[in-house]
């Protein structure tokens, strides 16, 4: 009987994408790497799906954490949607970037062509 089929679903900064998809690769583990746009910094970041036998999702968290930090940064508030061009405070705020976002996801069917 077939182990369950997972979806890993990672959403990383562009930073930290590039890297983590190469080490999935390495490792033997599907990746397919979609560019997308964050939503608060309006900064590039990327989707990597991997479709993996449920035993092997440890392994991804961990490469993408060892991948896929976060860390702090610097930047004008004029860029943030939530103050806008009129806001009064004129020093840039740190705002945290980087890490990563992932979602496990149960497949009911995969079929390669």
């Amino acid at each position: 009987m077939q182990e369950h089929l997972k979806l890993v679903i990672i959403i990383a900064a562009d930073a930290d994408a590039e890297k983590l998809t190469r080490k999935l690769v390495e490792q033997g583990y599907p990746a397919t790497k979609v560019s997308s746009t964050g939503g608060f910094l309006r900064k590039g970041n990327a989707t990597i799906l991997s479709g993996v036998e449920a035993s092997e999702v440890d392994s991804i968290i961990a490469m993408v954490r060892s991948e896929c930090y976060a860390r702090s940064e610097y930047v004008p508030v004029q860029t943030l949607p939530f103050f806008g061009e009129g806001s009064v405070m004129q020093e840039p705020i740190e705002v945290r970037t980087g890490g990563a976002i992932v979602f496990v996801m149960d497949v009911e069917r995969f079929e390669k062509t």
